[in-house]
């Protein structure tokens, strides 16, 4: 194999990529033995639908709570958690579509395509509404559910999302370069590869803050392995992010969640999409309920998986299901955001305060 400066580059690109791009880890190695034996007591079903088969786990009696995980993982990110919740309600966690067992074919990886799979899968499942619970990525696909579906959207809880801003580092958008499908032909080589996932667990045990996720991006890197998987994801990325940043953004409909309640929850240390969005939230929703936990990087439900709990119990105790009404719908989409919430926000910045 060639060896020399350009493939000690590459490296660097790719670690860094593999740092923003990831928003969960795949079944692999897990943090505890706990998380292991809750993985292997959940049964993965399969269904398929328009032809490509997809994975879920479905556990639990009560309210229905739709999971959905980030970019580069499936349903066991959600391991630290899935037990409690399933105590109180009834969990779905998918593998979207090319990622983890579900399907990886050449097919729509946008936001709109991943919310309108979540759909299907529910509609197959005989569940009308849920509240929709995404991170990262997923956060993203959970925003674009409740948009096109709010007629089946009771609540929103948003981990770590993305869309709620256009900024993303430069590493993300390098996934278009020409370069980047022969730098992952090198990298995913098995001795580059264990070399590399060698490296990010050893950082990820140093404590330092811009570490604090590498083990799981470990996970990532040894997952794209298979070639599947990472052109499902270079697909995924490029649906979502150009050249200027993310693409997809839920500010510009923000004004249509104001009677959908909504929690947000970052870890105040997240190096992969900056906790400084929460703040957007505040501005947009000032109706949403924002938690920023100390001591957790991007995910803050595996950090912090008790008081994650404990939030989402609260919040949903707390909070009437939202109810569609196609009338007022209709009058906000005419109204646009300076409807009567966003109008006050406006004034208020509009006008100073003596």
């Amino acid at each position: 194999m060639r060896t020399g400066p350009d493939h000690g580059y590459r490296f660097v690109i790719f670690v860094w990529l593999t740092r923003h791009l990831v928003g969960g880890r795949p079944s692999c190695r897990l943090r505890t033995r706990t998380e292991c034996d809750v993985v292997d007591s959940l049964e993965v079903q399969h269904v398929t639908i328009h032809g490509h088969r997809r994975a879920y786990v479905k556990t639990g009696q009560g309210p229905a709570l739709l999971l959905l995980h980030g970019l580069g993982c499936d349903h066991t990110t959600w391991a630290p958690v899935i037990a409690k919740l399933a105590k109180k309600y009834t969990v779905i966690a998918p593998d979207l579509l090319g990622h983890g067992r579900s399907a990886k074919p050449r097919a729509d990886y946008s936001v709109g395509g991943y919310a309108n799979g979540m759909r299907d899968l529910l509609t197959v499942l005989n569940i009308d509404k849920v509240t929709v619970v995404g991170h990262s990525l997923g956060g993203g696909v959970a925003m674009q559910f409740a948009y096109q579906f709010p007629e089946r959207t009771e609540r929103m809880v948003l981990v770590a999302p993305g869309g709620l801003g256009s900024e993303v580092t430069p590493m993300i958008r390098a996934v278009g370069l020409p370069g980047f499908k022969a730098a992952m032909a090198v990298l995913t080589l098995p001795g580059v590869r264990h070399l590399g996932i060698a490296g990010m667990r050893a950082l990820s045990r140093t404590g330092l803050t811009a570490t604090h996720d590498l083990d799981e991006v470990a996970e990532i890197y040894d997952s794209f392995k298979d070639a599947r998987t990472r052109a499902a994801i270079a697909h995924v990325v490029r649906a979502v992010v150009d050249a200027r940043g993310q693409i997809v953004t839920m500010v510009d409909r923000a004004y249509l969640t104001q009677a959908m309640p909504m929690l947000v929850v970052w870890g105040a240390e997240d190096m992969v999409i900056p906790v400084k969005h929460a703040g957007t939230v505040a501005e947009i929703a000032p109706g949403a309920q924002v938690e920023v936990l100390g001591n957790s990087g991007h995910f803050p439900h595996k950090d912090h998986p008790e008081r994650f709990v404990k939030i989402v119990n609260d919040f949903i105790r707390s909070t009437q299901p939202a109810s569609y009404h196609r009338g007022r719908w209709r009058t906000l989409l005419r109204n646009g955001p300076l409807s009567p919430v966003t109008e006050q926000l406006h004034l208020a910045r509009a006008v100073p305060i003596a």
